[in-house]
């Protein structure tokens, strides 16, 4: 029999007890569903014989060999590998000259013993580069603009180069995407970190990165102090599970990272650091660092970076992430009220717009908890790459409440983007593998684009007129 795994991003000094073999008993409370679930994110991450090798160019012949001899699996075990495979596919054959897969039939005892590992766990997404398709605008280096694109810059720099920013302006401006050379400061202004008139931005800046690195003096120095070491000790651990792991596992990240957390919770005792948490800390850091450098993230060594430049980025995140969380603390605070009530307005929301796959999943027992939580916990980052949650994150800041209220409306459209999948899938074991595992690894500005304007419709439906989603 199958168990299915959710992830538990609560902070606690026990593990939790192991799920027991069959459908999970169905969890009536939180507190029943935090002791049922397990955070099996990093379990096998070495495991995936399908990406071992990239230096191969892309063999048709090979790939099509590959699926003939997943299609001759068993029926469940082939549900577990086909997500992975699909997605890979499909992105090589779009893109060959551009696949750095090497697609090659891994041999029978390694094929058994990954299905074996498959059967108990969730397999983790391939991790693919943060800027993986070059035409996506402002998430590469510096790919050739566009007319349009150039055009939309110039907007902005114009916004940006008065002696006060028309902020109202500035987010209509940002709702379809902020552009790569322009991003930091407007992000910085859109959270509300740095004030409109130019003037005063200096000394803002200046005043808030003294400020934080003389909480750094007063307070870091007892992360192994009794009372904090527990604290410390998980944010340590957190750290090195992040993508992307190329950039997190950089000594000198890991330790600007540790600092900002450690920081954050310290000043915040009402919820403390909570996993999940340290997610949030990474598209502000990304944004950031492009201050300093035309290439990728990924393949950039961070601690080239002068140390001033350094101390900059991390303090402007720190300040930006505490910015986003003084409007969802309540999703981090003692059972994590702010995302039982998110979840269940999803649950609502959803048996309104699509009936179907609502009763879908009812049918099968599938609680919005058990996939919903994640999403609500990571705002989505678990189930994007980080390109995407960057553009998405432009519209956020340009939304009113976007973090807060918005991501609801762009939760519900997320699901509902997937209806035919869900619909097709007629377990509980497959529509928990599919949920926890959706196919975006291909996902682009474009994809994001088409889910932001399904969500403003969705909230322009219904955000005015809550009981029209209540039964």
């Amino acid at each position: 029999m199958w168990t299915t795994f959710s992830l538990d991003y609560r902070t606690s000094g026990n593990k939790p007890p192991p799920a027991t073999p069959g459908k999970p008993k169905k969890a009536t409370t939180f507190q029943e569903f935090e002791s049922i679930t397990s955070d099996a994110w990093d379990v096998g991450d070495d495991d995936d014989e399908l990406l071992a090798m990239a230096a191969q160019n892309l063999n048709i012949e090979v790939v099509m060999e590959t699926a003939n001899k997943r299609h001759m699996l068993p029926s469940r075990q082939r549900l577990l590998q086909r997500s992975k495979f699909v997605c890979l596919l499909c992105l090589c054959l779009s893109n060959p000259s551009s696949c750095f897969f090497s697609i090659l039939p891994p041999d029978a005892a390694g094929e058994h013993a990954a299905l074996h590992r498959q059967r108990s766990l969730p397999h983790r997404p391939p991790v693919i580069p943060l800027v993986a398709r070059m035409a996506d605008q402002n998430t590469s280096g510096t790919p050739a603009m566009t007319e349009r694109e150039a055009s939309r810059l110039d907007k902005f720099k114009q916004l940006l180069a008065g002696p006060n920013t028309d902020l109202e302006e500035l987010r209509k401006l940002s709702w379809s995407g902020i552009p790569r050379q322009v991003r930091p400061i407007t992000w910085k202004l859109l959270s509300g970190y740095l004030p409109a008139n130019a003037e005063r931005r200096d000394s803002v800046l200046q005043r808030k990165r003294q400020e934080y690195f003389g909480f750094i003096q007063q307070y870091y120095d007892s992360r192994n102090d009794e009372h904090h070491q527990d604290t410390y000790r998980q944010i340590h651990i957190d750290i090195p599970r992040m993508n992307p792991e190329s950039l997190m596992l950089q000594p000198k990240v890991t330790e600007i990272f540790e600092r900002i957390l450690f920081i954050w919770a310290i000043r915040h005792p009402a919820s403390g650091y909570v996993q999940g948490i340290n997610d949030l800390v990474t598209p502000f850091f990304v944004v950031y660092v492009f201050e300093y450098i035309e290439e990728e993230v990924e393949n950039f060594d961070v601690s080239s970076l002068q140390e001033e430049a350094l101390r900059n980025i991390e303090a402007d995140s720190f300040w930006c992430m505490s910015k986003l969380l003084d409007g969802i603390q309540d999703n981090y605070t003692f059972a994590q009220p702010g995302i039982q009530r998110k979840v269940k307005a999803l649950e609502e929301l959803v048996s309104r717009i699509d009936e179907s796959v609502h009763r879908h999943m009812q049918q099968y027992e599938v609680e919005y908890l058990q996939f919903a939580f994640r999403w609500m916990n990571n705002l989505l980052m678990r189930e994007l790459p980080l390109r995407c949650t960057i553009r998405l994150w432009d519209t956020y800041q340009a939304e009113p409440e976007g973090f807060s209220h918005f991501h609801l409306y762009v939760c519900a459209a997320f699901l509902v983007r997937w209806r035919k999948e869900i619909l097709e899938e007629r377990d509980f074991q497959g529509l928990m593998i599919l949920l926890q595992n959706l196919p975006t690894m291909h996902w682009g500005n474009e994809e994001v684009s088409v889910l932001l304007a399904e969500a403003y419709r969705l909230k322009f439906a219904f955000a005015d007129a809550p009981n029209h989603y209540k039964r």
